[in-house]
């Protein structure tokens, strides 16, 4: 795998590459060096070694930048030697010495050659290691001085999960997961006396030329970078003073103070270094997790949903529709528009409102087209079409932002609504509606309601995630096979613990978008009702079952029947309609809950059951 911090990952003696303390030569010669140097020309120079690294079958990667090379590469040790030959031929490389090590295998799975800002991740500008680098400890005198037991800070500069493995004793870890942070955590470092030196270490030590010099800029006295850093270290002093292993970059992962590999692994998903019986684990797959940080499917599900949710209260606070912004509203061309001018179809279109208000309108610039430009009222439109009014800097009524979302799979959203919130965009409403803002948690899907639920109604509604999906449980609902039961508090004791609603309900709203019982052109309409208890206070609750989904049908018939519901804006008692279809946030809620649904599944084709909680008005 590759550093995640570019560091120098290979160890070994910097001399002669076919040499390995008088064992016979492994397959694969690794290598691995920086050097801080000026470098220009960089594009030829790396398709040149590109080319010549693939056809010499090398594997690793070489990093390019002005301010020098970084690189660690494996291959036959003839191979590497030609790469190393044709590098110190580049003017400002002639000093490259490597780090070198063998394996029995190739620890790397491609060959990159890459040019980059910086050929170690900073991210500080002015920070000059080959021109003004900080001053260098070698390895045998850190070690003379931690056997004096002389005052020293050591820093050690890398990855939290690097230290995990192993550091010096009494080290000071910075405190970051990626080498990028270390200037913001090198500010809040306490600062020592001036007589105390700090050490700087990492791995390989091309972490610390950085490292080093960014604090003496920052006005720390004494600095000093560990040369070689921890691998040269073990190379000269062995592990004295140090406890663990060190953290390598590539298959190997960690290496003792022998330069052995220990047979530690790495989690690339928690970051967690595992040991040999950890990797063994049923639990860990390679990429995907650890025994660390596994998880069952219902746990990964309950934590993605946490994630939905967090998301929701983020997009809902403050309000969306609170803050001023112009509001859409589309209209598509229908067949019988075609040739027809477009203030001739917007006016019969909506025709509640007078022609010479739309005229205004198309003056004004609020008639536009999909891209959002306004055309004029002559403009011909043609079926298919889709056009917009807008309504400038447009502040929406404040609506009830407590959404939970209960449950989502690949298919279907469910949706536990308060009250008042509207389902979707309609009237006074467009960013405060509960499609809108699962639309932000969703995108780039565009959940789309599978039925209706009234704004003042609290309770279970079902989203579908895709078209795919919607064309599967939209007939579920106007075919009546879906099985939807709600709770109802009722102003007044209905003398039957059962009965029942047959009164067919207008197909069109009247007054303020009320329906209204409509025996001559209304449209079939049933509901069922249980008394659950009659209460002290003159209220009953009961558990309703429309088995047909009419607009606003369980309010109209409990109205019809003379219960109306407790908290009702529009459908009021002595048969009087109100002037409020979504009542305020500040008003009594609306006494009615969808409390259970159940539907076919889509996917699994078995039926399904959701259930909301109970209301504190609903407990009898």
């Amino acid at each position: 795998m590759s550093g995640t911090d570019d560091e120098i990952i290979m160890v070994g003696p910097a001399c002669t590459i076919g040499s390995e303390r008088g064992s016979p030569l492994p397959v694969v010669t690794n290598i691995a060096a920086y050097l801080f140097a000026p470098l220009e020309q960089l594009k030829p120079l790396r398709e040149e070694l590109y080319l010549s690294c693939k056809s010499w079958s090398l594997k690793g990667t070489i990093l390019l930048s002005t301010e020098g090379i970084n690189l660690f590469v494996a291959g036959s040790a003839d191979k590497v030697d030609r790469l190393l030959g044709r590098l110190r031929l580049v003017p400002g490389l002639e000093g490259l010495t490597p780090k070198v090590s063998h394996s029995q295998e190739q620890p790397y799975t491609r060959m990159l050659v890459k040019i980059k800002k910086e050929i170690i991740a900073f991210g500080v500008t002015g920070i000059d290691p080959a021109r003004r680098p900080a001053p260098r400890i070698a390895p045998r005198e850190l070690e003379q001085w931690l056997d004096e037991g002389r005052p020293v800070i050591l820093l050690d500069t890398r990855n939290d999960f690097e230290i995990a493995l192993g550091t010096f004793r009494l080290a000071v870890p910075i405190g970051i997961e990626h080498f990028r942070e270390f200037p913001d955590a090198a500010q809040k470092l306490a600062r020592p006396t001036e007589d105390t030196p700090i050490v700087t270490f990492c791995t390989g030590g091309i972490r610390c030329e950085k490292a080093a010099p960014y604090l003496l800029n920052l006005g720390f006295k004494n600095v000093l970078q560990l040369d070689g850093g921890i691998l040269r270290y073990f190379e000269e002093c062995g592990g004295k003073h140090f406890q663990g292993e060190c953290f390598v970059f590539d298959k190997r992962i960690g290496l003792d103070p022998e330069l052995d590999e220990s047979g530690h692994g790495f989690c690339h998903a928690c970051q967690s270094i595992l040991t040999p019986d950890e990797q063994a684990d049923p639990k860990s797959e390679p990429g995907v997790s650890c025994p660390h940080c596994y998880r069952t499917d219902e746990e990964i599900r309950e934590r993605h949903l946490e994630q939905r949710r967090d998301r929701l209260r983020k997009i809902t606070d403050p309000l969306p529709g609170s803050i001023p912004e112009d509001n859409f509203r589309p209209f598509k061309i229908h067949a019988r528009d075609d040739g027809r001018t477009i203030l001739e179809t917007i006016a019969h279109r909506l025709s509640q409102f007078p022609r010479e208000e739309w005229l205004e309108q198309c003056r004004q610039g609020n008639i536009v087209d999909g891209d959002r430009l306004p055309v004029s009222a002559e403009k011909i439109v043609h079926p298919g079409e889709r056009y917009y009014t807008r309504e400038r800097r447009q502040v929406e009524p404040a609506v009830n932002p407590n959404v939970e979302i209960l449950d989502e799979d690949e298919a279907i959203i469910v949706i536990d609504k308060p009250a008042p919130l509207p389902t979707h965009p309609s009237g006074r409403y467009h960013r405060n509606t509960l499609e809108w803002m699962l639309r932000q948690v969703y995108s780039p899907q565009k959940p789309r309601p599978a039925h209706r639920l009234d704004a003042n109604t609290s309770g279970i509604v079902l989203f579908t995630r895709t078209a795919t999906f919607a064309r599967r449980v939209q007939p579920q609902f106007e075919r009546g096979e879906v099985h939807k039961e709600y709770l109802a508090r009722v102003v007044g004791h209905p003398p039957q613990d059962r009965f029942a609603c047959d009164e067919p309900i207008a197909p069109l709203g009247g007054h303020h978008g009320a329906r209204i019982v409509d025996p001559t052109d209304g449209q079939r309409a049933r509901t069922e009702f249980e008394v659950i208890a009659r209460m002290t206070d003159g209220t009953s609750l009961l558990r309703v079952k429309p088995l047909t989904g009419r607009t606003n049908q369980i309010r109209v018939h409990l109205w019809y029947l003379g219960w109306p519901i407790q908290g009702e804006t529009m459908y009021l008692p002595g048969h009087e309609l109100g002037e409020m279809q979504t009542a305020a946030v500040s008003n009594q809620p609306l006494c009615l809950h969808a409390w259970r649904l159940t539907i076919t599944h889509p996917i699994q084709q078995t039926p399904r059951t959701y259930e909301s909680r109970v209301p504190r008005w609903g407990s009898s």
